[in-house]
């Protein structure tokens, strides 16, 4: 993920499905609190934005001390702050007292919160801030490593305090989203399994977490039609010619077969979330017409919850 934790790297777009497309990632009427930490260059902006993406507040570099004003701004305004997502890291001084006290404060307010930590390896690291020449915050005459070096020392508290901890050592954008998306809490039935559909492009590898994968390539590429090539599968236009083709309808009917005979046994089996990854060439065109197309139709299952997330969509 050499590329993928600088600030000025473009977001990979998750959706939710709006009633009654199947309902996903509905937020819990008490809320939810995400606190973002982790190493500088590890990718904790990029995270940032996949749960601006959602719907959440978020408030990147936040004073440690500032955090007990937040909460209480929250407890003012509880609907605009119902789900809000922290970065405390660094640059703000040791986060870990902030961490241990919103749990704390929040753990009596009755809301969940998570605490996810983002590292990368030393040398991925140096790579980054080379590649964006951005100065690490505790950089010395020593170099950046040294910097690195100081910096995992003094979150070593952060670290243990995390529920989560992710290296983005090896990913991409939007592994790193693949990654995160499955933090983001869903309110629903004990037994209701969530149905995360995700759109990939085959050239920018398979998604790591699928369960299923279908490969949609046997479809005509709308990216060779001039006035399509610049429009998504998001878009009327490219929606009808990739639905227009007969093979289209008959692949989604028998996905949607296969899903309502598996679906009831993934249950049983006590499975509570299931990826399906469909892909094409690049991700853009044919693989999210059929996913729209795919999570409506898939709305009419009882006991699911459908969410979209379209990898490549801003790549």
């Amino acid at each position: 993920m050499a590329r993928a934790a600088g600030p000025a790297a473009p977001a990979t777009v998750a959706r939710t499905q709006a009633e009654p497309r199947g309902r996903a990632t509905r937020a819990r009427s008490d809320g939810h609190v995400v606190i973002i930490s982790g190493l500088s260059g590890a990718g904790k902006s990029q995270a940032s934005k996949l749960f601006e993406d959602l719907g959440y507040y978020c408030v990147d570099n936040l004073p440690p001390d500032l955090l007990d004003r937040f909460l209480a701004l929250r407890d003012e305004d509880p609907v605009r702050y119902r789900n809000v997502a922290l970065v405390l890291d660094i640059r703000a001084g040791d986060p870990a007292p902030a961490i241990e006290a919103a749990r704390a404060a929040l753990a009596e307010r009755g809301v969940p919160m998570q605490v996810l930590y983002l590292e990368a390896s030393d040398t991925i690291l140096v790579s980054r801030f080379s590649e964006t020449r951005h100065r690490h915050p505790l950089q010395t005459r020593s170099g950046v490593q040294a910097g690195i070096l100081l910096e995992r020392e003094r979150l070593a508290r952060a670290r243990e305090l995390a529920d989560h901890v992710i290296d983005t050592s090896g990913l991409s954008i939007g592994q790193l989203k693949e990654q995160l998306f499955r933090y983001v809490p869903r309110d629903s039935a004990a037994d209701e399994l969530l149905i995360d559909i995700l759109t990939f492009g085959f050239k920018f590898g398979i998604p790591i977490d699928a369960d299923l994968v279908f490969d949609v390539r046997f479809l005509t590429n709308p990216y060779y039609v001039p006035d399509l090539k610049p429009l998504s599968g998001l878009q009327t236009p490219v929606r009808d010619y990739v639905l227009g083709q007969p093979a289209a309808g008959r692949f989604v009917e028998l996905v949607v077969e296969l899903l309502e005979l598996t679906v009831p046994a993934y249950r049983s089996e006590g499975k509570t979330r299931l990826t399906v990854a469909l892909g094409c060439t690049g991700g853009y065109h044919r693989s999210i017409a059929l996913a729209e197309e795919l999570a409506e139709r898939l709305g009419g299952i009882g006991g699911v919850s459908v969410a979209v997330f379209h990898r490549e969509l801003e790549r």
